[in-house]
């Protein structure tokens, strides 16, 4: 069941966000108004809206689907919890046997903390922080450097998380944890080492390159990275202290979010480079409203990239509950190599005999993974038999 449990979310993962970068990317790039102009979408927190509206909303009804008959709105929603009673403590243990963490049982020992709806919420909050900052690096960083090169950076978010993983709440990891990153790390470097690629870069007026664009685009993308790991870590924390589901969990992750971006978007702010770009004092959400008004053709990559985006989510959580942040990055990493071949194929960039043995690579690391994952399910199963076999002697 775990094995069929695993491809159906690497599956639902793949075809819904190969879909949705499909659609990033041409958001990324300029749209011809009414009058024959073309301009550039700068509305990040407007994206980050009309996606995160659709999870909650998307989650929600997945949860009203899955909801237990004698269950309560707050029970369905994660906020009240019955605890079965416990047996050596090993209530304790949702879903960490799946990341190899060693917890001793040092979040077991304060129950009113361990299911406070208070620090939940507030673990919540704290996501929706981190996700909403990162989300405008990462868009920026399209203007300064090519969509095949931010998918492979973005595919160091392994990094991130085991960094932040260990800053922030002193987690360990296995052997091979590290030398997947190892492996993974060096083969981005070669990919971005290698390349010839001349894309992008904010101009001089004259569609030449500055000198300090890919300096300026890869600090962004190093920023958008360093947020992921936080959020990833947290969400990692939030599973290990409270007894939530992935669906959950992307529901009030999902809310906040939507309440944070809508918030920023209807604040007349002054010019700020990167988090809002509209200038003026003009709200970001008249800003948006006013673009697709008069840009027409981003209706439909705009409504691809919300909804892919949503339903790929249901499926992110669910790998995320049952199998740790880890696994869900591995399984992310692949998904970023496949988008960065359609990318190519697509919207036809070039890469050199360099790159492509970088991302070999990074397959190599990935290859590790799935190896010593494959080893892990096999002994246990062997163990799992072994009891029900003492069980029926008995």
């Amino acid at each position: 069941m775990s094995f069929i449990r695993l491809i159906l979310c690497v599956s639902g993962v793949y075809s819904m966000f190969l879909l949705w970068a499909i659609a990033q990317e041409r958001l990324s790039v300029p749209f011809k108004s009414i009058d024959g102009k073309s301009d550039k979408f700068k509305s990040a927190l407007f994206l980050g809206t009309c996606q995160s509206a659709l999870g909650s909303i998307s989650a929600l009804i997945y949860l009203f689907l899955r909801r237990k008959p004698n269950s309560t709105i707050p029970q369905m929603l994660g906020l009240e919890h019955v605890e079965p009673p416990a047996v050596n403590g090993s209530a304790s243990t949702h879903g960490n046997a799946h990341n190899g963490k060693a917890h001793n049982g040092k979040h077991t020992e304060n129950p009113a903390i361990r299911f406070s709806r208070k620090d939940l919420l507030l673990r919540y909050l704290q996501c929706s922080v981190f996700i909403t900052s990162a989300a405008p690096f990462g868009f920026a960083a399209l203007s300064y450097i090519s969509y095949p090169a931010m998918v492979l950076g973005k595919s160091c978010k392994l990094v991130p998380v085991m960094i932040m993983n260990v800053l922030l709440y002193r987690r360990k990891f296995a052997p091979h944890k590290y030398l997947v990153v190892l492996l993974v790390t060096v083969g981005i470097t070669i990919f971005m080492g290698m390349g010839n690629d001349k894309k992008k870069g904010k101009s001089q007026g004259n569609g030449t390159q500055t000198p300090y664009a890919n300096l300026i685009g890869i600090s962004y993308l190093l920023i958008n990275l360093a947020l992921d790991g936080a959020t990833n870590s947290t969400q990692d924390e939030i599973f290990t202290r409270h007894k939530v589901t992935g669906q959950q969990m992307m529901f009030w992750i999902n809310i906040f979010c939507t309440l944070l971006t809508t918030f920023l978007s209807v604040l007349p702010l002054p010019y700020i480079p990167v988090i809002h770009p509209s200038e003026g004092g003009e709200s970001e959400l008249l800003g948006a409203l006013t673009f697709i008004k008069e840009h027409p053709s981003i209706v439909v990559p705009l409504l691809q990239f919300a909804i892919t985006g949503a339903l790929g989510q249901l499926f992110i959580f669910e790998t995320l509950q049952h199998f740790g942040s880890l696994t869900l990055v591995t399984i992310t990493l692949t998904r970023k190599l496949f988008t960065m071949l359609l990318s190519v194929i697509v919207y036809n960039h070039k890469l050199t005999v360099g790159q492509w043995f970088g991302a070999a690579v990074v397959f190599g690391g990935i290859s590790v993974e799935a190896f010593v994952k494959r080893k892990d399910v096999h002994a246990k199963r062997v163990i799992q038999e072994k009891e029900k076999a003492k069980i029926k002697s008995l």
